[in-house]
């Protein structure tokens, strides 16, 4: 089958960012995917979910991944099946798993939301490096991604 031929002003499908592991981070990689979403012309639904799905994962990397001098990597890609992939990569290579808190708690609910607004989820270890990758679909229209 011939690859479909894309124009060389289109916009890539497909972009990663680099940042330091710093709380400072989590909101320019919010800000970041704002500006993708709008440039790829997502659905303000959409966005909003992966905005915030994002943020989970990139405070959790944050917080947990505490190797020092290394990078928090977040990728985002628009696949040609109409998803947004959004993955996180960290230096800590312990494998998340969703929780449940209790009322009191004042943290720990990030992968339950994740695990709720995402149409899939999941979590690898990071191929020939150190890590893991944390990654979420959501589906380009928010009616497809309401009947998953």
């Amino acid at each position: 089958m011939p690859t479909p031929h894309r124009s060389p002003t289109a916009l890539p499908q497909d972009i990663e960012f680099r940042f330091p592991r710093d709380a400072r981070s989590v909101g320019r990689a919010r800000l970041l995917l704002r500006e993708q979403a709008t440039s790829w012309k997502l659905p303000d639904e959409v966005t909003e979910t992966a905005v915030l799905l994002l943020s989970e994962l990139m405070t959790n990397a944050y917080r947990h991944a505490k190797a020092p001098g290394r990078e928090i990597r977040a990728r985002c890609v628009l696949t040609e099946e109409g998803r947004l992939r959004v993955s996180v990569t960290d230096a800590n290579g312990t494998l998340p798993t969703a929780r449940e808190a209790s009322p009191e708690d004042e943290s720990g609910r990030g992968l339950a939301l994740v695990e709720t607004l995402a149409h899939d989820w999941g979590a690898e270890p990071r191929q020939g490096g150190i890590g893991k990758t944390v990654w979420f679909e959501l589906a380009r229209d928010p009616q497809a991604q309401a009947e998953l």
